[in-house]
Parts: C-alpha cells; structure tokens; sequence
C-alpha cells in the first residue's frame, strides 16, 4: 500500500505473482499485465496524497507455502474489505501475491 511501490512497477512486479489475478472493488477483473500497467495511476499512490489506511489484518496458513490474508481498507472515506492469497514458490521469490478480491463495505456499521 506504499506510494512508493504502487507507482513502481519493477517492485509491483516483485510482490505480484506471474499468475496473479484480482476483482476489484468494482467488479473487474485483473490480470497480471493489467495490474502492473495500471497500477501507477491508481488511487493511493500520490506520497501526500490520499491513501489506502489498513485495519484488522489477520492471516492463516492455508498449506505450506500459501497464506490467506483479510483486512480492510479505507481511503476518502470509502471502505472496502479485502482478501488475498500469497505463496511462496521458493526462498529466492519470496512471498508474491497470487490472488486479491476487494468488495466494497458501507461507510459505517457491518
């Protein structure tokens, strides 16, 4: 959720797995390539701009190697709960984002 890494690609790029695929808040659907090229112009990036504020993250070890993380976010007053899995391929990888799904949440109460 850095600026700083949401605007560059070569460390997006260090962070998303070549298979990665998301659904955004929106409905859309994300590929790797798309992700990565459309990152930098995104909501969230701009250093003292608005940005992305996390909360109640938790995660569970689904199978070695594979981690499902949940949490939420909120940015201008939008909220949107969050759920992605990582796995790690190797020690050289490291941990790389292969799946994220953002569903947007009412502004207050459940």
């Amino acid at each position: 959720m850095d600026p700083i890494v949401r605007t560059s690609r070569a460390e997006a790029r260090q962070l998303l797995d070549p298979e990665f695929v998301e659904v955004g808040a929106s409905g859309r659907r994300w590929s790797y390539e798309q992700m990565l090229a459309a990152l930098p112009e995104m909501p969230g990036n701009a250093v003292n701009g608005p940005r992305y504020v996390p909360s109640g993250m938790t995660g569970v070890v689904l199978a070695p190697g594979v981690v499902h993380l949940t949490y939420e976010t909120t940015i201008e007053g939008r909220r949107a709960r969050r759920s992605s899995l990582w796995r790690r391929l190797s020690e050289e990888a490291g941990w790389r984002m292969y799946y994220h799904q953002a569903t947007p949440a009412p502004s207050q109460g459940d």
